[in-house]
């Protein structure tokens, strides 16, 4: 009689209390037992046995950072991540327009103006001629700024007095808070439903088995993230962190059951959209130096509340400017609270590009954890790209400095901050890898311990166990059409890989750049299946 032990076997298992181990024995929502094939029958001789014909097993993935609603709207929208110059955008716009149901929103996402063959935006009475009436909400890829045609301003109308207006181009700032709420706003309980549903399943099917969302009152709303928590509780889909990013809301925090007043609780704004707070100005817009939303002391206000609260605080922040300002919030909570309290707090910060190894240090020492998203380097890193456009070489390569974090002793956590980059875990991996700047990326076991163990940390969980596969952790895991395995030696006089067992380290899939990254079987959250395309019998 079969019990609810389920055996893997036959495959690549990384664990780290066995690296040659080829089978794992999960007992409801618990990895039991981890080892080699023939001693896993033995000792679960009634489990339900599930062939992995050499498949690899490894933690799922966390990411870090996103935002479900934006992110489903984005699957089932228009795509314009693909578009090359002005007037690609506004064809793709006028098919779209002309498919698009009376009394609807062309929502469409991605557009990256850096990337064009040529950088003219198309003016407000262009898009108006392509969308023929109907209101148009074009999200750029970092999502802080956006082009919208004249129909959807009436129904933001307040958005023509808010700062970040203009009459021509992209709104940003303010400005485009209001036309983004006035969107949202438009979205149906069952429209969103529906989006936040395809989101998780994606998810799911990238071996993601958990995500933390970055709500807030300008980014999504109430009703959305409640919305999205009620779906989450559903089976069959990943855990959901939920993240509240407002000032000072511990009452707004208690009622939501938020993890943190945390995410997207803007210091400034992005790079791509020039609304990231600088030291000097932007290379390619010298009258501008970007925009600062919160200075130190309302910083400081923040982490203190939370922190006696018994909530986490945390901030976007991305420019330098930014930066200074959050590591001198934190100085001045140290002051009010101690440092020990400020460490328990176990407080992030989102995105931090551009900092130093100082600041890293100070912020490690205050236990706050870094969520960064190193597709952002394999997007817009690099001397020819959007980082060096916006900034100038030297400044640009300075940005997104992994390595620096992690020997300063940050925690690190990936996220794809979808959907401005994809659900791609493993893409990740392999850009904090392959750092466009020599000596910024990680290693492939640092990069991957990132976007499991440290994810589950960045959420409080520090358990020592969650995210790694040894008997006892929580049964979070997926299986992958992957590779053969390979180990980093750490010393360079010798072969830069192994696939020597011997080792003791637990192999990965190869990174390298043009290698097939794996691609994903089944996920399980908690012993539960939440995506499946694993073929087997027992």
């Amino acid at each position: 009689m079969k019990d609810n032990t389920t055996l893997l076997v036959g495959g690549r298992i990384h664990t780290p209390s066995s690296p040659d181990a080829t089978a794992m024995a999960v007992t409801g929502d618990t990895v039991v037992w981890v080892g080699q094939d023939g001693p896993g029958r033995a000792l679960h001789p009634d489990a339900e046995v599930v062939p992995l014909d050499g498949a690899f097993v490894a933690p799922g993935f966390v990411d870090a950072h996103v935002h479900a609603t934006a992110t489903g709207l984005h699957l089932s929208g228009l795509d314009l991540t693909a578009v090359r110059d002005a007037g690609e955008l506004l064809a793709a716009v006028r098919a779209a327009a002309a498919a698009t149901a009376p009394g609807e929103v062309l929502l469409a996402h991605g557009w990256d103006e850096s990337a064009w063959s040529g950088p003219r935006l198309p003016s407000r009475a262009e898009l108006d001629e392509a969308a023929g009436g109907v209101p148009a909400y074009l999200s750029r890829v970092d999502v802080h700024s956006a082009l919208v045609s004249s129909a959807l301003v009436e129904l933001a109308p307040l958005a023509r007095d808010a700062d970040g207006w203009s009459a021509e181009g992209p709104l940003t700032r303010q400005a485009h808070h209001r036309v983004r709420a006035a969107v949202l706003g438009t979205v149906t309980g069952e429209q969103r439903r529906r989006t936040q549903r395809a989101f998780l399943r994606a998810a799911a099917a990238a071996g993601i088995v958990c995500v933390h969302e970055c709500a807030g009152p300008d980014i999504s709303g109430e009703r959305d993230l409640l919305d999205l928590l009620t779906l989450a509780a559903e089976p069959g889909l990943p855990d959901v962190v939920p993240y509240w990013g407002e000032h000072g809301a511990v009452d707004t925090a208690r009622r939501l059951g938020v993890a943190g007043l945390a995410g997207d609780l803007f210091v400034d704004g992005a790079l791509g959209s020039h609304t990231a707070a600088l030291r000097k100005p932007y290379t390619d817009r010298p009258d501008t130096s970007g925009s600062r939303y919160l200075d130190a002391a309302a910083i400081a206000e923040h982490v203190v509340a939370c922190t006696e609260a018994g909530l986490q605080a945390g901030f976007h922040v991305i420019g330098d400017a930014a930066v200074a300002e959050a590591v001198e919030g934190f100085r001045r909570a140290e002051q009010a609270v101690g440092r020990r309290a400020l460490a328990a707090g176990r407080h992030r910060l989102e995105h931090v590009e551009m900092i130093d190894a100082e600041q890293a240090r100070e912020l490690a020492g205050w236990g706050v954890t870094g969520s960064v998203q190193p597709l952002f380097d394999a997007a817009w890193g690099g001397p020819e790209a959007m980082y060096a456009t916006r900034l100038g070489p030297e400044r640009a390569a300075a940005l997104n400095p992994f390595a620096t974090l992690a020997a300063e002793g940050m925690v690190l956590a990936f996220g794809s901050d979808a959907p401005v980059t994809p659900l791609e875990p493993w893409a990740s991996v392999r850009a904090a890898v392959h750092h466009h700047t020599p000596g910024a990326g990680l290693s492939a076991r640092a990069a991957f311990t990132a976007h499991t163990r440290g994810s589950h940390r960045a959420a409080g969980v520090n358990d020592g166990i969650t995210g790694s596969l040894v008997p006892g952790a929580p049964a979070h895991y997926a299986i992958w059409d992957a590779a053969g395995l390979v180990v980093g030696t750490p010393d360079s006089r010798v072969q830069r890989w192994s696939t020597d067992p011997r080792s003791r380290v637990p192999g990965l899939p190869p990174v390298e750049p043009g290698a097939p990254l794996p691609r994903c079987l089944r996920t399980v959250r908690a012993g539960e299946v939440i995506y499946d395309h694993l073929t087997s019998t027992a």
